[in-house]
């Protein structure tokens, strides 16, 4: 009798053990399923991705906006220059900007795009040579500057840009007449390119 006794008691021990194991088995894949969806809404390393991946829209939709550039020239030591925005704000200014990109196979160097005048010679490799042309109006405006001769605009760190890389630049002008809406943008020995002026906020 004792020993039908165990053997019943040690088939009961094994199925409760045998039960046990599966509920913990089933929690475990349910804990596993709701850990699938952490990863999916925890999914913060699985959303920087998807964030990453908005991010990729983001810069497809910047893309279009850069395709929508102002205007685009190139030099002739493989260097272009695009404009994206050109902003006149109320305190009569106006605000040019964009990008730089040295396609060509050495470090470009910016020292000529500093400007003639000796005052500007001390802003070393920038944009202070930059320069409007209002065509309508016969006019030329010149990068505004400090009274010590440092201009509001752009100066390039080590002088330039290295080859394969970008920059963004700056330069700041007076703002010609709110009725002159296009201008041309020059800078250095790089063509003319006409932009057209916005309104800032």
């Amino acid at each position: 009798m004792n020993i039908r006794r165990t053997t019943k008691t040690r088939r009961a021990m094994t199925a409760v053990a045998i039960t046990t194991g599966l509920v913990l088995t089933v929690a475990g894949c349910g804990g596993g399923g709701d850990d699938n969806p952490k990863s999916e809404g925890g999914s913060s390393s699985s959303k920087p991705p998807k964030d990453s991946g908005d991010d990729g829209d983001k810069d497809d939709a910047q893309a279009p906006a850069a395709d929508k550039a102002l205007a685009e020239v190139q030099g002739g030591d493989g260097v272009t220059l695009t404009v994206t925005s050109a902003d006149r704000d109320e305190g009569g200014f106006l605000t040019i900007s964009g990008q730089i990109k040295n396609g060509g196979g050495k470090f470009w160097i910016a020292d000529n795009w500093r400007g003639d005048e000796r005052e500007l010679r001390k802003n070393g490799a920038s944009m202070a040579g930059a320069a409007l042309v209002d065509q309508e109006g016969k006019k030329k405006y010149l990068v505004l500057r400090d009274t010590e001769g440092r201009c509001l605009c752009t100066k390039f760190d080590g002088g330039g840009v290295r080859a394969g890389q970008s920059a963004d630049w700056y330069a700041q002008f007076p703002a010609p007449p709110a009725e002159t809406g296009k201008v041309d943008f020059q800078v250095g020995a790089m063509p003319p390119a006409s932009i057209e002026i916005s309104e800032g906020e």
